[in-house]
């Protein structure tokens, strides 16, 4: 049997930066190969973009094929001496919590479904009609370019691709049963430029400020309302991130103002629609500018159906609550996944993610835990 905190804590003991690796996708490999998983390591990219991936599967090819992805990586750990235990220092303290990088994003999803695959492997035996398979990437955190992607290729040129697929990101905001992810947003970036003429503050008629024509666009886009959301997204919202204009004098006019949003999305748009609303709505300014346009999420939705039931019903039957279909939060990996497969993301708390002194409540991970085995228990038998 295969500890689920023990397993997370050497998990976090792995310093594994996006896109570092550190060992972590070799200790989990050790463990799912003692379970009898053949196990595929799948590196992609060369030099500083080289990315570490997993794939490990067990079973038959008749019968459901289930894959859990997640990824291994973490966000650089911040300013180390800030942290109360170090951020590779797991530590178990006296509130009941598990300290230290990935473990809530997530490394302790990760160790929980390997602790449920090990549960049910050592009750029931590999599945005899079906297949269980992990999809474990180093690149989530990162560009994902050389991680998810490129190992769902690999499984389609191999068969092995899964009827259904389980992503454990911290899916709860407060405590586990709250909500499970049948969906996410879609996410585009808009760089959006004015141009005038640079001049001396004094002499305002020799120059053309761009600065209050982006004001107007800033405001015009901020205000506007782009839906009013649908049965399981959210309105779609947009946001300035930055207003640059590269001027550090006080008594020069700049010759140019640039201001930075981003856009989450529901599925009444796709990005090229979206794109092309905001040109619309800043045409009808009618002034000067350009804008450029880039997006790497669409919006998605898994229509609830037997799968996304079966999954609500684990959480249930483990916490006696049960979960809200929701859409909300930010991209993931699953995203990628969703042109293969119907995908459901189950994990979690996100409270403290990416943040000094990430943890995870030592209960919850153990109940997730058993979420995962009721899953496997409901899929296989």
């Amino acid at each position: 049997m295969i500890d689920v905190i023990d397993l997370t804590k050497d998990l976090i003991a792995c310093p594994s930066v996006t896109p570092k690796d550190a060992g972590a996708q070799t200790l989990l490999a050790r463990h799912l190969g003692d379970l009898g998983f053949a196990c595929n390591h799948l590196p992609f990219g060369q030099g500083a973009e080289r990315v570490e991936n997993l794939f490990a599967h067990i079973g038959s090819g008749d019968g459901p094929h289930l894959c859990f992805a997640g990824h291994t990586d973490v966000v650089p750990a911040g300013d180390e001496s800030v942290w109360t235990y170090g951020p590779f220092t797991p530590t178990i303290a006296d509130d009941g919590k598990l300290y230290g990088r990935g473990a809530s994003d997530m490394k302790g999803a990760v160790a929980a479904f390997v602790a449920a695959a090990a549960s049910y492997i050592t009750q029931h035996g590999a599945p005899k009609k079906g297949t269980i398979s992990l999809l474990i990437t180093g690149d989530e955190e990162g560009p994902a370019i050389n991680g998810t992607t490129k190992v769902l290729e690999w499984m389609k040129e191999n068969s092995l691709c899964p009827d259904m697929a389980l992503v454990g990101e911290p899916t709860n905001p407060d405590h586990l049963g709250q909500e499970i992810k049948i969906g996410r947003r879609g996410s585009l970036n808009g760089i959006l430029t004015v141009t005038g003429k640079q001049g001396h503050v004094a002499y305002q008629k020799l120059a053309n400020n761009p600065l209050p024509t982006l004001a107007r666009m800033i405001s015009t886009l901020s205000e506007y309302e782009f839906d009013q959301g649908s049965a399981y997204f959210d309105p779609t919202n947009l946001e300035f991130s930055t207003i640059d204009v590269g001027n550090t004098a006080t008594n020069v006019i700049p010759g140019q103002g640039i201001a930075t949003f981003n856009v989450r999305f529901s599925d009444k748009w796709t990005a090229d629609t979206l794109s092309s609303k905001i040109r619309d709505i800043l045409d009808s300014i009618d002034t000067q500018y350009s804008i450029e346009f880039s997006s790497n999420a669409s919006s998605f939705l898994t229509e609830p159906s037997d799968w996304t039931q079966c999954v609500q019903n684990a959480v249930t039957e483990v916490t006696g609550k049960t979960p809200a279909y929701t859409t909300t939060g930010g991209t993931s990996d699953a995203r990628f996944i969703t042109q293969y497969c119907p995908v459901i993301e189950c994990g979690p708390v996100n409270e403290t993610i990416h943040q000094i002194d990430e943890n995870a409540d030592v209960q919850t991970l153990r109940d997730l835990t058993q979420v995962y085995i009721k899953i496997l228990e409901k899929t296989f038998l």
